[in-house]
């Protein structure tokens, strides 16, 4: 198995990065993108961050435009759209690719080590067919907002389904507990 805090990454700026630099945190990674029914959620993530960073939480923003072209836009576009909307502060990298033949290789480990979500997946998932979207199988990541939850050693702790929100009971739960590791 891939050590995912050693898969080479970029930040939003271009600058050399990967999940290691959090190592003895916990990372909870989602896949971001700004035209999509679920870019609220950025104000939940952005409180989530704030209410608990300093407990050793970092929340890492992976823009795609894998999903209906939801993330058009350039890095540059994308930060700026992040922090003029939502007053994003927590990390944000590079738009990647997460699903299919050329996805990341961050996200090849995540789905790899995580393949099923948490969360209420099949009703999204009947959601997207009645819109006429033929959605992902497991493990691929069903749409934008899908969120890993990375523990402190750097394994995989959770996978939560798009449609969870930042504050959800479940989700705050499962951070709670591994911070508390």
């Amino acid at each position: 198995m891939t050590d995912i805090q050693q898969i080479p990454l970029k930040t939003i700026e271009g600058t050399d990065a990967s999940l290691g630099d959090y190592a003895g945190k916990v990372v909870l990674v989602v896949n971001v993108a700004s035209k999509c029914g679920l870019t609220p959620q950025y104000e939940g993530l952005e409180k989530l961050y704030r209410d608990y960073k300093d407990k050793g939480l970092v929340v890492a923003g992976f823009p795609a435009n894998d999903f209906g072209a939801q993330e058009p836009g350039s890095n540059d576009e994308i930060a700026t759209f992040c922090t003029t909307n939502f007053g994003v502060d927590f990390p944000m990298f590079e738009k990647i690719v997460v699903t299919g033949p050329e996805k990341h290789p961050l996200y090849a480990a995540l789905t790899g080590g995580q393949p099923a979500s948490q969360g209420d997946g099949a009703a999204f998932r009947e959601r997207l067919q009645g819109y006429g979207i033929t959605p992902n199988p497991e493990p691929e990541v069903l749409w934008n907002f899908e969120k890993f939850l990375i523990a402190k050693d750097g394994t995989i702790a959770g996978r939560f389904a798009p449609t969870t929100a930042p504050d959800d009971a479940a989700l705050v739960g499962a951070i709670e507990t591994e911070l508390a590791k």
